[in-house]
C-alpha cells in the first residue's frame, strides 16, 4: 500500500536547513523502526516549507501497529520531540497533530 502525506514547515530558511540537514542523516535506530513497522520505502518532498511524505508498507505495515510499536520506543520519541522544533501541522488540524493524508485526484 502506499500513502500519502502533507505538513508544513516553520516557514524560516534556517529552521527549513537544520531539518533537511536531520534528513541527510537520520538516526540509525529511526531507520530500523521504521522497517519494523512494514514500511518499505519512504520519500520526503519539500517546495518551499510544505512537505509531501510517501510510505509504501508490505502486508504487515498499519498505522495503528506503527503507533504502538513508537509509543514504547524512547528513541522515537526523542525524534518526534525533536522534529517538532521544525513542523507545524496543516491548517484544520487538531492540537498535537502534524501530517496530514493527502487524497488522490489523479492516477495515471
Amino acid at each position: 500500500m502506499r500513502y500519502c502525506f502533507a505538513l508544513d514547515l516553520i516557514d524560516d530558511p534556517q529552521v527549513i536547513k537544520e531539518y533537511e540537514e536531520y534528513h541527510e542523516a537520520v538516526w540509525p535506530d529511526i531507520l530500523q523502526s521504521l522497517r519494523d513497522s512494514g514500511i518499505v520505502e519512504m520519500e520526503i518532498y519539500r517546495v518551499l516549507n510544505r512537505l509531501f511524505m510517501i510510505i509504501e508498507g508490505d502486508h504487515s505495515f498499519s498505522f495503528e501497529r506503527k503507533m504502538k510499536m513508537d509509543s514504547v520506543n524512547p528513541r522515537v520519541q526523542e525524534w518526534e520531540i525533536l522534529m517538532w522544533k521544525y513542523q507545524q501541522g496543516l491548517p484544520g488540524l487538531k492540537t498535537g497533530e502534524k501530517w496530514m493524508e493527502c487524497k488522490r485526484v489523479f492516477k495515471l
